[in-house]
């Protein structure tokens, strides 16, 4: 079942939105990109005639109620995303008179998910160490069961439109959907955008394919690399794992960020890329600064001999040129993660320089996905996020989705 077949009319849909938005110290939404995001799902329902229930978390309450983390809060700015009244409950779990006297056209929406500890599911108070933790953890599995058939009691049909939180088993984003029958369970048109644009990385491939991985950690990204490996035709290992790899290959690189743990794990990757036939794109060089600020004094240097109190900041010129080569001439392009400390705009060249080969090969027929915190806030900060085939809004649950593994909140809806 899809959203689009599904008629709303004198339903009462209960939707899990992702809109834990970034506010200010006084509680201002910042970015309303994930509100936006949502509204064609929430207004197909509306337009259909049918009451709608907007569930969401915001950050990390841990089980317990907190102001600051109160979706009251963002209450006006979703009434006025949509253009009626936002009525609101106080409490997710005792929404159920709420929920009944909704009538046709009307919003409700509930406080947040993570206020109670069987959303997320997870014992609190007790130690994984502990002798009954897993009976607590047997006992908060179930609980998590009952908040999940309570939350599903309020409504006729459950969409779930979060993909950032599809890669969790939690009770808003999977588990409720065992209390909804196949007909009445279905993913919103964000996620099915989601779906469709890691299909189109990981399934329809048009060649050749360049992946581009950045950020500071080998760690954090080995099991996408891994993954990749048998799909691209070029990769790029950019940001903070350059020096990970300059060093393993006998390199000195000063103060840079560095994983000596990882070195084997990097020449690993050199070998597994070599054995493939894979195109491994290294920086050759880099911007070194003498201290991590935009101020800092800065040289252009082999990422192979980085003076002993600077650290690599940036891709260098030759770098760019290297990387801008291997995105310019792909059918299908994958970027994850900076290749540089782009929040300092002196030390954003690098990531500048990916984007704009990006669009460059977008332009000219290319498949192009930007996925991860990082890339997007990059995009954004150049503008260009409407000058690529698609910009994801989910950070974990893309990468997971990358690494080839099921995605709970996908899987428990599409079986």
């Amino acid at each position: 079942m899809t959203i689009d077949q599904y008629n709303f009319n004198g339903k009462k849909a209960i939707v899990r939105v992702d809109f834990n938005v970034p506010l200010d110290e006084n509680g201002h939404i910042t970015d309303d990109t994930r509100i936006r995001g949502a509204l064609p799902t929430l207004k197909k329902i509306l337009a259909d005639g049918g009451s709608l229930i907007i569930m969401s978390h915001m950050g990390k309450p841990k089980g317990k109620v907190n102001p600051k983390l109160s979706l009251a809060q963002i209450k006006d700015a979703v009434a006025k995303a949509l253009g009626t009244e936002v009525k609101f409950a106080e409490d997710c779990a005792k929404a159920e008179e709420a929920a009944k006297a909704l009538k046709p056209g009307e919003v409700l929406l509930l406080e947040n998910l993570r206020f109670h500890p069987e959303e997320e599911g997870k014992p609190v108070g007790i130690d994984k160490e502990d002798p009954a933790y897993d009976d607590a953890k047997k006992a908060m599995k179930e609980a998590q069961k009952e908040f999940a058939k309570t939350l599903a009691s309020y409504a006729d049909v459950y969409v779930n439109d979060a993909f950032g939180t599809a890669h969790r088993r939690h009770a808003s984003t999977a588990v409720i959907a065992d209390y909804f029958p196949a007909d009445a369970k279905m993913l919103g048109y964000l996620m099915e955008k989601e779906v469709n644009a890691v299909d189109a990385i990981l399934s329809d491939i048009k060649r050749p394919f360049t992946a581009i991985m950045g950020g500071s950690k080998v760690s954090t990204k080995i099991g996408i690399i891994e993954n990749l490996m048998d799909k691209v035709d070029n990769l790029i290992l950019c940001g903070g794992m350059t020096y990970t790899f300059a060093k393993a290959q006998g390199g000195e690189v000063g103060k840079s960020i560095c994983e000596n743990d990882k070195l084997n794990l990097a020449l690993d990757i050199i070998k597994k890329a070599k054995e493939k036939g894979v195109n491994l794109v290294l920086a050759p060089d880099c911007i070194a600064a003498d201290d991590f600020s935009n101020d800092a004094n800065t040289m252009v240097c082999s990422v192979m001999e980085i003076p002993a109190e600077w650290e690599g900041v940036d891709a260098g010129p030759k770098a760019r040129e290297d990387f801008a080569a291997a995105i310019r001439d792909a059918k299908t392009i994958l970027w994850n993660g900076p290749a540089g400390v782009f929040e300092f705009d002196n030390f954003a060249g690098g990531s500048r320089a990916i984007a704009d080969a990006i669009v460059e090969a977008t332009e000219k027929g290319a498949f192009s996905l930007v996925g991860g915190g990082d890339s997007v806030a990059c995009v954004n900060k150049f503008g260009l996020a409407d000058k690529v085939s698609y910009v994801s809004t989910g950070g974990g649950a893309l990468l997971e989705a990358i690494e080839g593994k099921v995605l709970p909140g996908i899987a428990a809806i599409k079986g």
